[in-house]
This record gives C-alpha cells, structure tokens and sequence, in this order.
C-alpha cells in the first residue's frame, strides 16, 4: 500500500489511502515517544454530521508494542488507543511496533479522512 515519513504526517497530515480488510501499520521509531492518528474529514461546518462516514468502527489489535504485558494482555492498554466512529488515535513508542485495523465497514475511502501524527517515525501500511 503505502509508506509515510513523519514530514507527511505532521501539522494536516496526508490524505488516507483505500481501506480494504484487515489494514496493517509498521512503525519504526528512533525518536521518543509519539502519536498517530486516523481522522475522517469533518463536514464543511466542520463538525461530524449524520451523513459524515464512520471510517473507524472496527476491531484494533496490537500485534507487537514493547510495552505489553504477556503475562496478562488485558490488565492495560499500553499503546493507549483511543477511537470513536470518526478518529482512531494510538501511541507510538520508540523502537519498532505495529497493530491491526479490520472494519465492517469497507472499503473505506481514502478521501474521506487524514492520517496525521508527531514525532520522528515512519510508517508502513498494508494489507
């Protein structure tokens, strides 16, 4: 699919790119601790409205993050995942780390939403 430096993540960030399922992000970070976010396009009100896809209902798995627990998975959310119907946002520590998107919802148009972050990372996505 495609490749992102943080240059094109930060401020507005890029449009997305088509969403078929499951969706797979890679981060290398050699930086400190960072950010990423999946955001739909607000309205021209710029609010969310009725009609404003729901881009990031779906299932999130981390499939490998340095702060996990293996122990007891479920006692934290170590990658500090945040979503809603609109934005899906998690945590990107340094070093290497990845999680999983799969949404009922496909596919899920690229030009319907931004991907944006901060600090030094790259990113790979694929399916």
């Amino acid at each position: 699919m495609a490749s992102y430096t943080y240059t094109q993540l930060y401020g507005s960030g890029s449009i997305g790119e088509t969403f078929n399922n499951p969706v797979f992000f890679d981060f290398n970070n050699p930086s400190g601790s960072s950010y990423f976010t999946m955001e739909t396009i607000p309205a021209s009100t710029g609010f969310y409205e009725a009609s404003s896809p729901k881009n990031f209902i779906g299932v999130y798995a981390s499939i490998s993050h340095p702060y996990e627990n293996p122990t007891n998975p479920s006692s934290m959310n170590p990658w500090g995942l945040v979503t809603s119907s609109y934005i899906a946002s998690v945590i990107v520590p340094p070093g290497f780390s990845s999680f999983a998107f799969d949404s009922p919802f496909v596919p899920i148009s690229g030009t319907t939403y931004r991907l944006r972050g901060t600090g030094g990372y790259s990113l790979n996505i694929y399916e």
